[in-house]
């Protein structure tokens, strides 16, 4: 069992939702947390909360540099990272076509742009901060786990290719990253893992139109939303329980995507 204690998480998209979620769980158990996130203000309001085991960097996760600089500045303030979390992600949904209802014509298509912005967070965003700060873990000997965030979306929903895309990828990455470091004899070492959670209470979630929102809560089987708390110490058990490696592991609450069985 690895110890929280004295741990270091690097969390992107950590100034809402899951990710600051996650940030107040390592720092209510003893860790210590690098912090990043797009929006210097958001971080400095992060960093007024969380306190002293904090330290926050400005990071585009599209940007090779600014992931290397993330990891390096993990090292620099704690000598170690422990816990990988790329949380930082957007969504974009659309249609891929739209077509007129009277005449069946498409009359609309998502745009590259828009499709390759998902991409390029989602999944290019992700590729990099794992990839920079695991080079520091193993060139440093240290030990812990990646965890990856995933979606029940990733088993298709329509309306989100470009984010189901996204989330889907994430569910094959541990299961890779986890061949790749057994064949080089670190798998004992760093392992790969991945949560995927169904409909978040995330203060946009919450705040939705009622009665979308009821409409959600009406296919979930424990009648309401997963809080982001409940996601977070699901990551800490991972974490904790080194036997727990190479899948992805649903967090949803019965969610089966509006079958009722």
């Amino acid at each position: 069992m690895l110890a929280i204690k004295d741990s270091v998480a690097v969390i992107t998209g950590g100034t809402g939702g899951i990710g600051m979620a996650l940030a107040r769980f390592w720092i209510k158990n003893k860790g210590k947390v690098v912090l990043a996130d797009i929006m210097p203000e958001a971080l400095a309001q992060a960093k007024d909360e969380l306190g002293k085991d904090v330290v926050t960097i400005t990071c585009d996760v599209t940007s090779e540099e600014d992931c290397g600089r993330l990891a390096d500045k993990a090292l620099e303030a704690y000598g170690q990272i422990n816990l990988v979390a790329p949380f930082a992600g957007i969504i974009m949904d659309g249609l891929m076509l739209s077509t007129d209802r009277e005449t069946g014509k498409v009359i609309k298509k998502m745009s590259l742009e828009k499709f390759q912005k998902v991409v390029d967070i989602n999944l290019t965003g992700v590729f990099l901060t794992v990839r920079e700060c695991t080079e520091r873990m193993i060139n440093n000997n240290c030990r812990g786990l990646i965890c990856l965030i995933s979606s029940t979306g990733s088993l298709g929903t329509a309306g989100q290719i470009n984010y189901s895309s996204t989330k889907a990828a994430m569910s094959v990455m541990p299961k890779v990253i986890t061949a790749e470091f057994f064949r080089r004899g670190l798998s004992g070492q760093i392992r790969c893992a991945a949560v995927a959670p169904g409909y978040v209470g995330t203060s946009m979630v919450k705040n939705m139109n009622q009665k979308a929102l009821d409409k959600i809560l009406n296919e979930i089987p424990i009648g309401r939303l997963i809080e982001p708390d409940e996601v977070a110490d699901l990551v800490g058990a991972i974490y904790q329980n080194e036997a727990l490696a190479g899948e992805t592991y649903f967090i949803h609450g019965g969610l089966r995507l509006g079958s009722r069985g």
